[in-house]
């Protein structure tokens, strides 16, 4: 299998590219959001000012006794606005300088009635005009209310105004957004995007050599997410470190182990047929130790082959089966209790119409196991139940033994180090949990006292669900 390798990306590929990208892209969106109404109160504010220049040189008529003035004196006022006429309407009468022979009006722009949204989209046709066009442009006096001014203009004047002032906000707006962009790029590129190419840079540095502890980030005294990330990660580091040295020395346990298990069963099989011909001598005191000596070896056989199980690799292959959970139970009660000699119960609480889907030689290995280390620990009473929920088969085994040891607690599941019998390798729970999460499952423990010990078994439902959807008994820890 070929290993991938992974770099981080460069620049332009990078989380910092497409930062400084976004960051223009964003803020140049709301620079045009400010700028199409920069422009049409620029163009409000052109015609006001046409509006007040007119004003005031309407007022040169009321300074002459028949309100008239010459024809140069008014081609000189008009030209100063900039516009074509001027008409004041006034409660009492209305004023109008013109110097004849006015263009026809192509739109009339009201001022009195212009909104925000209707002043945007004048500009926006104002600005679309190829082709200058005579406006007729009205509002009130700024100095009386009841004054009403009415100018005659062109539009292209207005529209060069307005595209002069559109050039310099735009240059503005750009200016401002690459500032803000390089600003704003930076105090990411401080805050995130750097720390993050730390942490990526030290998750790839790790996976190259794990067990090299110069590869390990170190993390800083920031309190905010990034440093949290920090830590956890330099934590799991380490977590992973460790594992692969336990894992490390597993298995190099586990290939002794394996070598030297040839030639021990090779030895306890010698050691086993010698003993079957002392099983027929007529010496009383051989008779009486010869079923002990065959037992030792037995266990120690029995020994070897668990550990060899334990250490091969990989999880046990599954030959998996739809059966009643029930019937495996009782070939389990059969196989102990004819075997005790005080008296052990095992108690069968499972629904006979409970059925599993898995490996049943294996399943029935587990539940013998846990079965046995009861009794073996001292239990008297045994008590199997389940329950079926929606994909999932529960099953408890509990004993009313003494309980396990905090040595034992702490170090359950543990090759090796979890037995709470003395000479005991703790390589049956270790198994058994091996076994369950084959399955897709899992075993735990459930509850541990002086009043007995509990281990919750969990498997997944034949098909998906617990079929007949039985549900057993609440279960009680007996002599509780």
């Amino acid at each position: 299998m070929t290993r991938r390798t992974f770099s981080l990306p460069r620049f332009l590929g990078g989380l910092s590219a497409r930062l400084l990208l976004l960051t223009v892209v964003f803020v140049m969106m709301s620079e045009v959001l400010i700028f199409v109404p920069s422009i049409a109160r620029f163009r409000l504010n052109y015609l006001e000012e046409k509006l007040a220049d007119a004003n005031l040189a309407i007022l040169a008529l009321e300074a002459t006794p028949d309100n008239m003035v010459s024809d140069a004196l008014a081609r000189e006022l008009l030209e100063h606005v900039g516009a074509y006429g001027i008409v004041l309407h006034k409660p009492a009468a209305t004023l109008m300088l013109d110097a004849g022979g006015a263009p026809r009006i192509d739109a009339t722009c009201d001022l009195r009635h212009e909104g925000a949204m209707r002043l945007i989209a004048e500009t926006v046709m104002a600005l679309e005009q190829r082709t200058n066009r005579i406006l007729r442009v009205l509002d009130v006096s700024p100095k009386d209310p009841r004054i009403l001014v009415e100018v005659i203009v062109d539009e292209a004047p207005m529209r060069r105004a307005m595209l002069t002032y559109g050039g310099h906000i735009l240059e503005l707006s750009v200016a401002i957004s690459l500032l803000t962009a390089a600003l704003l790029y930076l105090a990411l590129q401080w805050l995130l995007v750097a720390p993050l190419r730390r942490l990526t840079q030290s998750m790839v540095s790790f996976r190259a050599d794990p067990e090299d502890e110069s590869r390990a980030i170190q993390p800083s005294l920031r309190a905010d997410e990034i440093g949290l990330a920090q830590r956890e990660l330099a934590q799991m580091q380490e977590t992973v470190r460790q594992a692969l040295r336990h894992n490390a020395r597993l298995a190099a346990l586990g290939t002794a182990v394996a070598k030297i298990n040839h030639d021990l069963r090779n030895i306890l099989s010698t050691a086993r047929l010698m003993s079957d011909s002392l099983a027929d001598s007529e010496v009383p005191e051989v008779k009486r130790v010869t079923p002990r000596l065959l037992a030792a070896i037995d266990s120690a056989v029995a020994l070897c082959t668990r550990t060899l199980s334990f250490t091969r690799d990989g999880a046990p292959p599954l030959r998996r089966s739809r059966f009643a959970l029930a019937g495996l139970v009782e070939e389990v009660a059969s196989l102990l209790e004819p075997k005790s000699e005080d008296g052990v119960r095992l108690v069968d609480e499972v629904p006979p119409t409970l059925m599993v889907e898995a490996d049943r030689e294996q399943l029935f290995r587990v539940i013998l196991n846990l079965a046995r280390n009861a009794i073996e620990a001292g239990a008297r009473r045994v008590t199997i139940a389940a329950r079926g929920d929606a994909g999932t088969i529960g099953v408890d085994i509990a004993d009313d033994g003494p309980g396990l040891p905090p040595k034992a607690r702490d170090n359950l599941f543990r090759p090796f180090a979890g037995s709470a019998r003395p000479g005991g390798t703790g390589l049956g729970l270790a198994i058994a949990r091996e076994i369950l999460r084959a399955h897709g499952g899992d075993i735990m423990l459930g509850d541990s006292s002086a009043a007995g010990t509990v281990f919750r078994l969990r498997l997944p439902a034949a098909g998906g669900r617990a079929s007949g959807e039985v549900l057993a008994p609440g279960l009680r820890v007996p002599g509780n």
